[in-house]
């Protein structure tokens, strides 16, 4: 049974609106291959995808978000953000921002509404 993690967001969260992706590897040391990163995809899609992909299988699925940048100062100021925090002493234990569960069979989207959530994330994206 496979595994998958993704961000424990609070409800009404605006990074839910964000596209998503999925990076899927090996559970295990056993098997030696590059994850597979696919997206982007809206986080439910991605969620049931990365769901129906590791469920029966020995894979570890990451649902994150992807953080659209329009230039390169923008991307700066997020590794800044992201080194910032980093240095920051831990009040909290680090997976409290993470959800990692085991996952079982469920409905994966049809490619018709992974379509449409495309046609949405683009549009939010050129908006």
């Amino acid at each position: 049974m496979g595994t998958l993690v993704t961000l424990d967001l609070p409800a009404n969260s605006p990074v839910a609106d964000l596209p998503w992706v999925i990076t899927i590897g090996s559970l295990g040391d056993e098997e030696d291959w590059e994850p597979v990163v696919c997206g982007p995809y809206e986080r439910a899609h991605a969620l049931a995808l990365a769901q129906a992909v590791v469920a029966d299988e020995d894979l570890m699925a990451v649902v994150e978000p992807l953080l659209p940048r329009p230039d390169a100062e923008a991307i700066r100021d997020e590794i800044e953000l992201a080194r910032a925090a980093a240095e920051e002493p831990e009040a909290t234990d680090d997976n409290d921002n993470h959800e990692t569960r085991r996952v079982r069979p469920g409905r994966a989207p049809t490619e018709a509404e992974v379509r449409a959530g495309w046609a949405r994330i683009a549009a939010r994206l050129a908006g």
